[in-house]
């Protein structure tokens, strides 16, 4: 019998010998020939990174703290970009009505924004897989309910049920909290305006895999219905709904945003880029247009990388669409 950690060292090299392998394959795969044959996925995924490095170390490289209010100088307010007249070096975009730095703010509002995005989304994709394989699974009245309410949630607008949902938890919730629930309120109503469609592509898939014979042999085996639906049925519907979800995180985004334009987002001292925009609107027409220009600039090619990469993956994925 061989020693324990000959064994371990074994089992080490092999799990090393099986990722070296996939990678050598995925570099050869048809796939990544598509992506650099394919500019414009090549310039979106680079803004997504890009900007997904820049969220992830924002308190590192945005050159003021926004949530320091003892280094705000009034002094400093509304100060135009550096490379204009009247501006500071030390505020490359300017400032605001309060003297905050307006890159700091979009460093920092922008990791707000792509975390209640990010999050809707997961919170999404987990409801809509879950119950669109509970309805393709076991079909009959399950599937009828859940189908007819994901096509009564798809008749009402995004907007107005988000709404809807935040005001009915504003009005639940002690005022003196709202501040602290509004991520969780903004990110419960973006994902329950979101999962019908992971359902009815889910439940589409779920109907054609669980007459495969793999599904059945698992079944006559004596395989839990559980069982069934998280080792063989989930696994193979989620190439489509990877796509949709990366399409989705720019909808998600943008619907935060919105709502923070509204004011029924997130509050003044938690800036996202919605509430920058929704600050900065204010002033744009006496003249301090880069308080609002510079963040739904970013708003808007975060948008559009998420929506470009989220077509070509559709493409990419789906021969029959080349």
């Amino acid at each position: 019998m061989q020693p324990r950690h000959y064994s371990d060292t074994a089992a080490r090299q092999n799990f090393v010998t099986r990722i070296v392998a996939r990678w050598r394959t995925f570099l050869d795969s048809d796939f990544l020939w598509l992506f650099w044959q394919s500019k414009s996925a090549v310039v979106a995924f680079t803004c997504c990174a890009l900007i997904l490095l820049c969220s992830l170390f924002s308190h590192w490289i945005a050159p003021h703290n926004v949530f320091d209010t003892a280094g705000f100088d009034l002094m400093d307010s509304e100060l135009p970009p550096a490379w204009m007249t009247g501006g500071d070096p030390r505020f490359w975009l300017g400032t605001d009505v309060q003297g905050r730095d307006i890159l700091s703010l979009m460093l920092y509002g922008l990791n707000i924004s792509l975390i209640i995005g990010g999050l809707s989304v997961l919170a999404s994709v987990a409801l809509g897989v879950a119950l669109g394989v509970l309805s393709g699974y076991f079909g009959g009245v399950v599937d009828t309910l859940i189908m007819r309410f994901a096509d009564a949630m798809l008749s009402i607008p995004t907007i107005m049920f988000t709404l809807l949902v935040s005001g009915v938890a504003r009005v639940a919730i002690p005022k003196e909290y709202i501040g602290h629930f509004a991520p969780a309120i903004l990110i419960g109503a973006i994902a329950l305006t979101g999962w019908m469609q992971y359902a009815r592509t889910v439940r589409s898939l779920t109907l054609l895999e669980k007459g495969r014979e793999y599904v059945m042999a698992s079944q006559i085996s004596g395989g839990s219905h559980l069982h069934i639906m998280l080792a063989h049925i989930v696994p193979n519907v989620m190439r489509p709904v990877l796509v949709m979800a990366t399409l989705h995180l720019g909808v998600a985004i943008l619907t935060e945003a919105t709502m923070s334009f509204l004011g029924v987002g997130m509050p003044p001292d938690q800036p996202s880029l919605g509430t920058l925009i929704n600050e900065g609107n204010q002033y744009l027409f006496s003249g301090q247009w880069w308080i609002v220009l510079f963040p739904a600039t970013l708003l808007v090619i975060l948008s559009l990388a998420f929506n470009v990469l989220g077509d070509w993956l559709l493409n990419a994925l789906n021969p029959k669409l080349r």
